[in-house]
């Protein structure tokens, strides 16, 4: 299997993003992939969008903590019962992003701040 950091290029991620009719699940393949390797200015929006999209989408969720960099961090109980999962599947879900990308999802309390 290809590793996920090769699977797409900006161009190709793009391509699928301005798409009028693509697949749900390659979309979100495609933005994930430009958050964790497209260029600085495209993460940066990205994220501006998901910030935004959280908001209006689960104004009940807040985070809870920020990484060094102010990355937002969700309390994973909270973040279960909001998306209707249990805290165990979406433990399972970040596990297994952090294996996919070798990127650390996961921090705890010693890893963050209560300031951003």
């Amino acid at each position: 299997m290809i590793p996920f950091e090769q699977q797409w290029t900006v161009e190709s991620a793009m391509h699928v993003m301005q798409h009028p009719t693509v697949d749900s699940e390659l979309w979100a393949s495609a933005v994930e992939w430009l958050l964790l390797h497209g260029p600085p200015e495209i993460r940066a929006l990205l994220h501006q969008a998901s910030a935004h999209a959280t908001k209006v989408q689960f104004p009940e969720l807040r985070p809870r903590r920020f990484t060094s960099d102010g990355s937002p961090c969700y309390d994973l109980a909270e973040l279960a019962r909001t998306l209707g999962i249990s805290e165990e599947e979406a433990r399972q879900q970040l596990v297994e992003k952090e294996r996919q990308h070798g990127i650390q999802h996961g921090f705890t309390d010693d890893d963050t701040t209560t300031l951003q």
